[in-house]
């Protein structure tokens, strides 16, 4: 199988899976609040927009679960294209969903389900993703071959505020509010092309070929639950200050921005947009370097430069000045590649290919529910009671202490057993 081939199906379908993810947390943070909780006083409904937000982080581990199963049993490709599939699905019904205005309460009910299925899928995908590249790769160069799955998140984070940006600036707020926002939504149908891409071109990984010939799991999720619990409980306390960073500066930043400095959306959304296309090269590099000096070192950087970022980033937020406001979360978001960037080839390496899907799975999604799902909320709340960024500051230092005492105890378990595929 051709490595570019593999590259190209990882990193565009994460891309696209990653966009439809996003779009709903810059909805959330936007608009949301009016549309499906107009009932509800302003403070009320953001949190109450970012509440169906941290469904979708709810429901991740359920997806790994659930995919990892597949992905151990059945196959990585398998399980990767029904990800592409379901999160294809319920992202453009989304964009098709009546409002609170036109059928009341069951607006924001069916906005929860399709969140959940949003979840699920990304908590599914995920290890595609990162196996099929891995799996497959050269082995000194298995931290920048597993990146490329990794390039999802900035660069569907670019593509979602681009799409948000583009409809802002073209239409009124008024035509925005009406049916704008459902754009963004009806875009992912490009992710339902990519899985059938997928699904006619790419092959199954040497690795998991090997273990069907050698007989899978009977029940993986359970089997890797009980033979390597320490590693999923660690991986997921490393992921933590994964999910809290990123959420805090790409999604929380968007409303502290616009609600509590009044800062036009406009100034936010180009912030986060040009943090993502630095986090781009940059987890390139953490990647490659990861694969000349470790993984560990490179992650532990990133965890520690990430927690202590966040109270000079406030600061240059607070100016309302859109140079220091795009330096603020730039250089936040070039600070977590450090992390994401050898995550992938760090996370594959610690389980075994027989259980590899589950493990990987479990211990990233668990990790980034509890970092992410709560951040907007945590946020939000801490700031209405204290009026000072601060709190939310000592928030996120915490969770990066907390990651790096997991980092510190990670072991690899299946590191030599990963099956290169020739180029």
């Amino acid at each position: 199988m051709k490595l570019a081939k593999i590259i190209a199906v990882s990193s565009s379908g994460s891309a696209i899976e990653w966009y439809d993810f996003f779009i709903y947390g810059t909805a959330a943070a936007l608009i949301f609040n009016k549309l499906f909780f107009p009932t509800a006083d302003p403070l009320a409904g953001t949190l109450l927009a970012f509440s169906t937000f941290a469904v979708g982080f709810a429901a991740r581990p359920l997806g790994g679960m659930v995919f990892g199963h597949l992905g151990d049993k059945v196959g990585r490709k398998a399980a990767l294209v029904t990800a592409l599939f379901l999160m294809g699905g319920s992202t453009t019904l989304i964009g098709l969903l009546p409002t609170y205005a036109s059928i009341g309460v069951l607006a924001p009910i069916a906005l929860v389900v399709l969140r959940l299925a949003q979840g699920v899928a990304v908590g599914g995908q995920w290890g595609g993703a990162v196996l099929i590249a891995t799996e497959n790769a050269p082995p000194h160069r298995r931290g920048l071959y597993g990146s490329f799955a990794q390039l999802g998140v900035p660069v569907g984070l670019v593509l979602s505020t681009l799409v948000f940006l583009g409809t802002s600036a073209w239409l009124t707020e008024a035509q925005f509010a009406a049916w704008g926002w459902r754009l963004p939504f009806l875009f992912s149908i490009a992710l339902i092309m990519v899985a059938l891409y997928a699904q006619f071109r790419l092959e199954e990984t040497v690795a998991m070929r090997e273990v069907k010939a050698t007989g899978t799991a009977s029940s993986p999720v359970l089997e890797v639950l009980r033979r390597h619990p320490g590693n999923i409980a660690l991986a997921a306390g490393a992921v933590v200050v994964v999910g809290a960073g990123f959420y805090l500066f790409a999604t929380y930043l968007l409303s502290y921005g616009t609600t509590v400095l009044g800062m036009p959306r406009s100034t936010m959304l180009n912030a986060v947009m040009w943090g993502a296309v630095a986090q781009v090269p940059a987890l390139l590099a953490f990647a490659h370097l990861s694969d000349r000096i470790g993984r560990r070192p490179v992650y532990l950087f990133g965890a520690v430069t990430t927690g202590l970022w966040v109270f000079p980033a406030f600061l240059l937020v607070n100016t309302r000045s859109p140079g220091l406001v795009v330096l603020a979360v730039v250089v936040a978001l070039v600070l977590f590649a450090a992390m994401y960037g050898p995550q992938a080839a760090f996370f594959s390496e610690l389980f075994t290919a027989r259980l590899r899907y589950s493990g990987a799975s479990l211990g990233y999604q668990v990790g980034v529910m509890l970092g992410g799902a709560f951040t907007p909320i945590i946020a939000t709340w801490l700031y209405s009671q204290y009026r000072t960024f601060v709190p939310v500051a000592v928030f996120l230092l915490v969770t990066a202490l907390v990651s790096c005492a997991c980092v510190v105890r990670l072991t690899a378990a299946g590191r030599a057993e990963l099956v290169p595929q020739p180029a």
